[in-house]
């Protein structure tokens, strides 16, 4: 098909855009080449020195590492952290994403920014507020104290650390692929009595679906990676609030690099298994975002602007569906 027969997102009538690859194929290819060089250098050969590091003592010595008390908890720690990290953000992101795209109310401007604070404090600076908040000389520290409630150098701390450095991820994936779909589909749910309960479940979250997993992935390699608040409020009590990049930090300055590198290791391959499941909900994000500029996702006849009852055909077929009745029943 050639390019003037497929479908464009330019109004008719508009001036054709010019072709924005101009440049000579020696260009192309020098561009390219330096990408990728730098790529391998930054990328691929520390990604290689963890795993050759990590068997420079044999196999055996490997698992052992790995089965050793201490490196356990750790691993423990750190999945214990992300699973009750990453769900929190999760309801948060949706909820943030959900009133800032499709309301509009005082303070909105507000809340967006404070939704980009972790990107701007410090990790370190962040563990030290909590610290500050609930440690011992702390604002609430003598009130925890008197009812043997311990956060600051326990996992409530931990988790608490990583969910303020977590919880933009959801969120500003979300708010941008919202905002693009508008209002539409959710106007037209209204009008055929849909409750908000029921335009958020068969409308919104269908529309988000990959954009929400994409936020989940990426807020998930942070939460098992954080180092920098997690080090402030954990107190490296061995065995008890070391999580894997803590406990690596140990196995390194006792000059255990064998060791230190096989734990270093399992965070190489979660980050490679979350890698290939950002590709993947990249990819269908990329479709949904091209879907929203074009036409709404179809969700069922109840999604539908109203004024786009009739169904949507191909770009190939001139042949137009008569259009279907919707009762409201359906909802």
């Amino acid at each position: 098909m050639s390019r003037a027969s497929t479908p464009s997102k330019v109004r008719p009538g508009a001036p054709r855009r010019p072709d924005p690859v101009t440049e000579s194929r020696v260009v192309r290819w020098l561009l390219t080449g330096i990408a990728l060089l730098f790529l391998v250098l930054f990328l691929v050969v520390p990604l290689a020195a963890v795993f050759v590091q990590a068997l420079s003592k044999g196999i055996g010595f490997y698992f052992e590492s790995l089965a050793d008390p201490d490196a356990i908890s750790a691993i423990k720690l750190t999945l214990l952290t992300a699973v009750i990290a990453v769900p929190l953000n999760l309801v948060f992101g949706l909820a943030a994403s959900w009133a800032i795209a499709k309301f509009e109310f005082r303070g909105k401007a507000l809340l967006t920014t404070l939704i980009d604070l972790p990107f701007s404090v410090s990790p370190v600076i962040s563990g030290l507020v909590y610290v500050l908040l609930f440690g011992a000389q702390g604002w609430f520290g003598p009130w925890l104290q008197a009812h043997d409630v311990q956060i600051i150098f326990a996992v409530p701390g931990i988790v608490l650390a990583t969910v303020f450095v977590t919880f933009p991820f959801v969120a500003r994936e979300l708010i941008p692929l919202m905002q693009a779909q508008g209002n539409d589909e959710e106007e037209a749910a209204h009008v055929l009595g849909a409750s908000g309960w029921q335009m958020f479940r068969r409308v919104t979250l269908p529309n988000v679906k990959w954009g929400l997993l994409y936020g989940v992935i990426l807020c998930n390699a942070r939460a098992m990676g954080e180092f920098g608040a997690v080090s402030v409020v954990s107190g490296h009590i061995r065995g008890q609030t070391d999580t894997m990049p803590l406990h690596v930090e140990i196995l390194y300055n006792e000059y255990n690099f064998a060791a230190a590198f096989a734990v270093a290791s399992v965070l190489a391959l979660l980050a490679l298994v979350t890698l290939g499941l950002k590709l993947l909900a990249e990819r269908h994000l990329s479709a949904e975002r091209d879907d929203a500029q074009i036409v709404p996702a179809h969700a069922g006849p109840a999604s539908q602007p109203v004024s786009q009852r009739a169904a949507v055909t191909p770009a190939t077929s001139t042949k137009r569906v008569a259009p279907q009745p919707v009762q409201q029943g359906e909802w």
